[in-house]
């Protein structure tokens, strides 16, 4: 009761014990009670002090209101009760009535409020079952249940929200439930769902994946839609901030959103009036986390692949277009002007088609002004926002990454023959605001022209060709001496910064440009004045990167000045500075407060003017320069020899090497062929073995046809008919035997003269590789100071010893052959032999046919004889009146007889 005390302030104990003892008497009655109508009046007693005695109400009667949600689940009008009893204890919400002007006491009761609920909220989900109840009584459509039961859980994820998020979800439909409450018909249900979806996806990238794929996009781009997209009301903001919660850093439900095509939805929320006067507050919010969703998806700290992508879609969809049309329209509120710059920024930056898009893009005056003149015009307009500013020369910024083409067309307009008198171009519009009267138009510009320049050697070396007009009757000077000049009358601090970095940008891998800047004799005493002195904090900075143009002076030199020679300029650092202080005043700029909050990302970011000192490509550039500076001013000259003579021996070594790297090719080259010779001739020998096999088996099929015919002796016309076929096939296949016997000799010569040049070019390689060892051993013992090219020359000697294993496999094959030939020669003189004998029977058997036909034509003129006599014999017997039965008088009678049989 002490903490009751506390909460309560000053009060006496009379009406704390009586409070106490009601709501341990309404306790007892929702424990006790049988009758339902008593244990619901009971617990709307408990609801209606639940405000006044939360700690009581609390601490006593939520195991009991817990007991009335499992228990009297069909009574909606006391489970609405408990609901809203509990979500009194555990909810923060501050009532209306209390006074704007809150004294000491006041705020501690509040602190002391916001303490009990989250211990209410914490005992509550102890059990967690009391979760999973919870969370189905989400499925009663009963308004008086599903309300209460939507706001309690959101008071619970206030409250304890990683806690909570964990248990739904291993929570069966936990998180399906809440997505129903988005096609719940009642407005109030559907808005405090989207409160609830809200808590439940903070910084839980499993739920926003799970709710995402309930088909959350779908739905919320409906509501959208429906309550009249930015011209809509809170509960479009809403959808909004649950848009971005469900996107951000959630780089699966950014590709979801876009496979879904949703992007395309997205372009009617851009589409403004021509009167763009009477902006309404929500609508500014709208249109603001509208922008704020596009640039969730082209955000640079995204995949690449996947901000590539969605610049795609942005393009394609005709949203870019959309953006552009919002960023040349008038009446546009200035916070939505800078966002839309800032969003067409990043929807560009790094895509060449959106690039091009965005150059071809003109303002809507008299005459037509390209978007880019326009925009920088503003970057150089001093009386115009900082944030906006900002925001232009990001937009530059982005329009020039990795785009050579745009800083091409950027530093042409600077060129002299391009110069057009009546037109502002915006190389015009950078020289007018890198040498103004305000620091912050000299530092943007600088940066938006180093960005011109940035890795791009080409325009590093045509910028030197600009020539300023800087006064009546004076000579024009180039553009990198007037920056020197201007460096030397001592400016702001803020100019002269963004003045060492372009010029450190220009002349960075450039050593035609670090040739002009030493060429003026004055400015390599001004640099090593302004390191050596011993300035303010301020001023650190400024010596840093007079030390960075220094060093980048000596590591870029081409030592064509003999005055300033690299040798010469590390005696001049030795001499005047000191290379310690050099190194030590060189490492003021990485840190610098604000160095590393400039590398963290694109954008320039600053709360105020004065804090622009860093742009985020050339913290970069430092990185890289630091240590290569470093090392350039310690190595002394001896070291540079040394290292100039190591280069050379890595010279005369790659020579080597590809000398040896050739020579393997052409072994390769040459193993590769005399593999597909050795893949030929198997081929060749697999066909010849098929050959030799068939003639074999029609050489047994011969003789098995002569021996048949010996043993058998058979009669004249089946003999005659038999001696007919042996002579078909021994008349044609003798011929087909001795083509084939023919062609096998000239593949065997052929096989021969391979076998002889695959002798001869094995006895080359032998050679050659004999000479390997040789060679490789002197390079070797030469150059033993490199320890890469020994390893490399190691690698060659391995590479040899495979070729050596190679060559032996390939004396194997060639040898396999070789037996297989002598083989075939064998097999091809028993065929011959066999043929030989073929060929006699053959011989003899036609002779047995001739005799054989001479024989049927003796019998057959005997034959003829016989039946002339029989014929006059039976012409006599006739004659002679004796009855004669011809042949065919027979053969009539015997088939009458035939046919009598079948008829009876």
């Amino acid at each position: 009761m002490n903490f009751l005390r506390g909460v309560m302030g000053g009060q006496s104990a009379g009406p704390q014990t009586s409070g106490a003892e009601t709501v341990q008497k309404l306790c007892d009655r929702v424990a006790s009670s049988t009758l339902l109508d008593d244990r619901r009046d009971a617990v709307r007693a408990l609801k209606a002090l639940s405000k006044k005695y939360r700690l009581e109400v609390g601490s006593q009667a939520m195991e009991h209101l817990v007991n009335v949600l499992q228990t009297d689940r069909s009574d909606s009008e006391i489970i609405g009760y408990a609901l809203d009893t509990l979500c009194n204890l555990i909810s923060n919400e501050v009532e209306e009535e209390e006074p704007a002007d809150e004294s000491e006491e006041e705020n501690a009761q509040k602190t002391n409020s916001d303490d009990l609920a989250g211990q209410f909220a914490e005992i509550f989900i102890k059990q967690q079952e009391n979760l999973t109840l919870l969370l189905s009584l989400l499925e009663e459509f009963d308004f008086h249940v599903r309300w209460p039961a939507v706001k309690l859980l959101t008071a619970l994820l206030k409250n304890q929200g990683q806690q909570v998020q964990q248990i739904i979800l291993v929570s069966p439909m936990g998180v399906s439930r809440m997505m129903d409450l988005l096609a719940d018909s009642r407005e109030v249900i559907r808005n405090d769902g989207l409160l609830l979806l809200q808590q439940l996806t903070k910084a839980n990238a499993a739920i926003q994946k799970i709710v995402a794929f309930e088909n959350a996009f779908e739905r919320l781009l409906d509501i959208i839609t429906e309550e009249g997209m930015s011209d809509g009301g809170i509960v479009v903001e809403d959808c909004l901030l649950l848009l971005l919660n469900l996107m951000k850093n959630n780089s699966s439900n950014q590709n979801f959103f876009k496979e879904g095509s949703y992007i395309q939805r997205m372009k009617p929320w851009f589409e403004v009036a021509e009167d763009n006067s009477g902006w309404s507050a929500q609508k500014v919010t709208n249109l603001h986390l509208m922008l704020q969703l596009v640039r969730v998806l082209v955000s640079p700290v995204n995949p690449p692949g996947a901000t590539s992508s969605c610049q795609k879609s942005a393009f394609q969809c005709g949203l870019l277009q959309q953006l552009c049309t919002i960023l040349m329209a008038t009446g546009v509120p200035a916070d939505i002007l800078t966002e839309t710059i800032n969003t067409v920024s990043e929807v560009i930056r790094g895509s060449q088609v959106n690039q091009d898009y965005f150059a071809s893009v003109n303002a809507p005056s008299n005459p037509p002004r390209p978007a880019i003149v326009v925009l920088l015009m503003s970057m150089v307009n001093e009386r115009q926002p900082f944030v906006l500013r900002c925001a232009v020369l990001y937009c530059f910024q982005c329009f020039l990454y990795k785009n050579q083409k745009g800083q091409a067309e950027i530093v042409t307009t600077l060129l002299p023959a391009t110069i057009d008198a009546n037109s502002i171009s915006a190389g015009q519009l950078l020289c007018g605001g890198l040498f103004s009267t305000d620091s912050l138009s000299n530092w943007c510009a600088a940066v938006a022209l180093a960005h011109a320049l940035q890795d791009n050697s080409l325009q590093k070396e045509q910028l030197l060709r600009v020539q300023l007009a800087t006064s009546l009757g004076n000579p024009p000077v180039s553009l990198l001496q007037q920056c020197t000049n201007i460096l030397s009358q001592g400016s702001k601090v803020q100019t002269r910064v963004g003045l060492l970095m372009l010029l450190s940008t220009w002349m960075t891998n450039c050593p035609i440009a670090v040739t002009h800047f030493l060429h003026n004799q004055t400015n390599v005493p001004f640099l090593t004045a302004q390191i050596s002195e011993n300035l303010g904090e301020e001023e650190q900075l400024v010596q840093g990167l007079c030390a960075l143009l220094l060093g980048i002076c000596i590591y870029y030199n081409e030592n064509s000045l003999e005055n300033y020679t690299k040798e010469k300029l590390k005696q001049l650092i030795e001499k005047r500075i000191g290379k310690e202080i050099f190194i030590e005043k060189l490492a003021y700029i990485s840190k610098h407060e604000l160095y590393s909050r400039a590398g963290q990302k694109p954008q320039p970011s600053y709360n105020s003017p004065e804090q622009m000192l860093f742009d985020h490509e050339f913290t970069k550039l430092v990185k890289e320069l630091e240590v290569l500076i470093t090392k350039a001013v310690q190595k002394s000259s001896e070291d540079e020899k040394k290292e100039e003579e190591v280069k050379k021996s890595l010279e005369q070594h790659d020579s080597i090497v590809n000398q040896y790297k050739e020579l393997i090719r052409e072994q390769d080259m040459q193993l590769n062929e005399l593999k597909k010779q050795v893949t030929t001739l198997t081929n060749q020998n697999e066909q010849s073995q098929t050959t030799i096999t068939q003639q074999t088996s029609q050489i047994q099929q011969l003789r098995d046809q002569y021996n048949l015919l010996k043993v058998q002796g058979k009669p004249l016309e089946s003999q005659h008919h038999i001696h007919n076929e042996a002579a078909q096939i021994n008349g044609i296949q003798p011929k087909a035997d001795a083509e084939e016997i023919g062609r096998l000799q000239e593949e065997i010569e052929k096989l021969k003269k391979q076998h002889d040049q695959l002798e001869g070019q094995l006895a080359e390689k032998e050679s050659v590789i004999d000479k390997l060892p040789i060679a490789v051993g002197e390079a070797a013992s030469g150059d033993n100071d490199s320890a890469s090219a020994s390893m490399k020359i190691s690698e060659l000697e391995s590479r040899l010893a495979a070729l050596d294993d190679e060559n032996q496999k390939l004396k194997d094959q060639v040898q396999l052959l070789t037996d297989e030939q002598k083989t075939l020669n064998q097999q091809l003189a028993s065929t011959n032999s066999t043929v030989a004998i073929l060929e006699t029977d053959k011989r003899k058997l036609q002779q047995e046919v001739t005799e054989s036909k001479k024989e049927q034509d003796d019998l057959l003129v005997l034959l003829a004889d016989q039946d002339q006599k029989i014929f006059g014999f039976k012409n006599k017997l006739k004659e002679l009146g004796e009855p004669v039965e011809d042949e065919d008088d027979l053969e009539s009678a015997d088939q009458e007889d035939d046919d009598d049989d079948e008829l009876s």
